[in-house]
This record gives structure tokens, C-alpha cells and sequence, in this order.
């Protein structure tokens, strides 16, 4: 029906060409350039300045995150050991069924 065509190597055609001539170039040493001036430092202070509202705001936020995502969590968990304790149960139920007759 559908036969995938796979591609042919060709066949070494011979002894190829040299390449052009590579001609040697010379090298002149360049002035370095002189280091720039260094700047005055910038006076040291906190990058960024917390409020106590900030703060209560960052810490909220981060155990509404936790909250969440221990939520999710948990009910995934909670939903796999539902699902096998179920099938725990059908198996029981087959196997004492078989086993009757």
C-alpha cells in the first residue's frame, strides 16, 4: 500500500578538488585601552523596607498558599485510599463469590 522510499547513498565520485590556498596573516599587537575610572560606592542601605503591614500581608498570603496546597493535598490522598479501599472491597466480594462455587 504506502512503502516509505529510503534515500540512496551516493557513490564517492572520485578524488575531490584541493581548496583554495590559505595565505598567512600577520598579527599586529594592539594599545590596550586604559580601565575606566572606578565609580564612588553607592552608600549601603536595605534593598527594600518591610512595613508591619507588609509584612502581615506577606505572612497571610503565605499560609493562605500552605492552607491551599495542603487542601489539595490531602484530597488527593484521601481520594486514592477511598478508591483502594474499594477495590479491596469488589476484590473480596469476586473472590468469595468464586470461591463458592
Amino acid at each position: 500500500m504506502l512503502r516509505p522510499k529510503i534515500p540512496t547513498m551516493p557513490q564517492p565520485s572520485g578524488l575531490d578538488t584541493p581548496s583554495a590556498v590559505v595565505e598567512p596573516t600577520t598579527i599586529t599587537p594592539r594599545v590596550p585601552a586604559p580601565l575606566p575610572a572606578t565609580a564612588a560606592p553607592a552608600p549601603s542601605r536595605p534593598a527594600v523596607r518591610l512595613t508591619p503591614g507588609a509584612v502581615l500581608a506577606v505572612v497571610g498570603s503565605g499560609t493562605a498558599v500552605v492552607l491551599v496546597v495542603g487542601a489539595v493535598l490531602l484530597s488527593m490522598l484521601l481520594a486514592v485510599a477511598i478508591t483502594a479501599a474499594s477495590v479491596a472491597v469488589c476484590a473480596l466480594v469476586i473472590c468469595s463469590v468464586l470461591s463458592r462455587r
